[in-house]
């Protein structure tokens, strides 16, 4: 591919990295060459704006936005505190006007204003979900905000609530700078829903549960001047010899919309089903170990050829060349170190 790109690699810092790691990549040969690290702290999240001017990554201080620069190193532009606990997920809008944050520690949904040079502003608003979940036998059953994503079309924003097993779809006002509650998806009890992405067309989205190891596929309409989603499918995350000691992870579609990819923790696999293209569900093409532990998250190559396992346990990225005709994934080349990585943005230079 004649287009360069470069991939942001998030980390925890309480050991011995010190920030986002940025690496140039070799999209064609499935390599990764790290260029420098950019200090702040706890980067756990972060998110580069439509228009590839910006980056904006979760940090202790709250959220913190730096300019991108030609060649894809990160200059500084403010910080700014979220009015609650530290985020664990970024999202923001395509003509970026505001930056959504989600609270894990909190349950906080948090929708922050941005200006015309990038910098953050103040908080627009923020909405602290209540309520019990699971059985507190099992697990946390208050409120924890692992993912925050806009609908294709711009109009609402879903929650995904880890601790209270549903999502909360808010609808936006953009000049007021407000979310409404008006809808929510109720999932399995004890199921523990981690993220939710978008099919490339719009239509579908799909629900990653942490404590069931599943994808649940629903068709997403705009109708009426409200949203709907309707469950067309489940499909487990976890293969035949696995057994329950297993967190699915991870899940990102590919840039051509044909598959999405998952990760499991504790079995330590990665998942690639593929996304028919007119229903929208799924069927699994492969399932093999990652050679690490926790793939926390994943990152598909531009190409769709290759893609990257983050495995936090094991201070690593794994890189592998994904052969869909035979369909099977081939680790290629060594591992790369680095300390707890978390999260990872691919970004094409101008």
């Amino acid at each position: 591919m004649k287009e360069k790109y470069v991939a942001y690699v998030g980390t925890y810092t309480h050991e011995n990295s010190v920030g986002i790691h940025l690496y140039d990549l070799n999209v064609a040969e499935g390599r990764m060459t790290e260029r420098k690290v950019i200090p702040i702290n706890n980067p756990s999240d972060l998110i580069v704006s439509k228009n590839g001017k910006f980056l904006y990554s979760i940090a202790d201080e709250g959220v913190e936005a730096f300019e991108i620069q030609p060649d894809g190193d990160l200059k500084p532009i403010n910080k700014q505190w979220i009015g609650g606990m530290r985020g664990c997920y970024l999202e923001v809008d395509d003509e970026n006007r505001y930056l959504f944050v989600a609270g894990h520690h909190d349950g906080k949904v948090t929708m922050m204003r941005l200006l015309a040079d990038g910098s953050i502003g103040e908080i627009a608003d923020g909405i602290f979900h209540k309520g019990m979940g699971r059985s507190i036998a099992m697990r946390s059953s208050k409120p924890h905000v692992d993912c925050v994503k806009l609908t294709p079309d711009q109009k609402f924003l879903c929650a995904v609530d880890n601790g209270l097993d549903h999502i909360k779809i808010y609808a936006l006002d953009y000049e007021q700078g407000k979310m409404n509650l008006v809808d929510i998806v109720r999932s399995p009890l004890e199921s523990a829903p981690h993220m939710i992405r978008f099919s490339r067309n719009g239509k579908f989205a799909y629900v990653l549960y942490e404590l069931l190891n599943q994808v649940d596929v629903y068709s997403y309409i705009f109708t009426d001047n409200q949203p709907q989603f309707e469950k067309i499918q489940s499909i487990t995350t976890m293969g035949p010899k696995d057994d329950d000691v297993c967190a699915a992870s991870g899940m990102e579609v590919s840039a051509d919309g044909k598959y999405l990819f998952c990760s499991n923790a504790g079995v330590n696999s990665a998942v690639i089903y593929e996304i028919d293209q007119n229903t929208g569900m799924l069927t699994e093409m492969c399932n093999e170990k990652i050679s690490g532990d926790y793939p926390k998250m994943l990152g598909i190559f531009p190409d769709g050829a290759h893609f990257m396992s983050l495995n936090h346990e094991t201070n690593e990225i794994t890189t592998f060349k994904v052969d869909y005709e035979d369909k099977y994934i081939l680790m290629e080349g060594r591992p790369i170190t680095v300390d707890k990585p978390n999260c990872v943005y691919i970004h094409k230079l101008p």
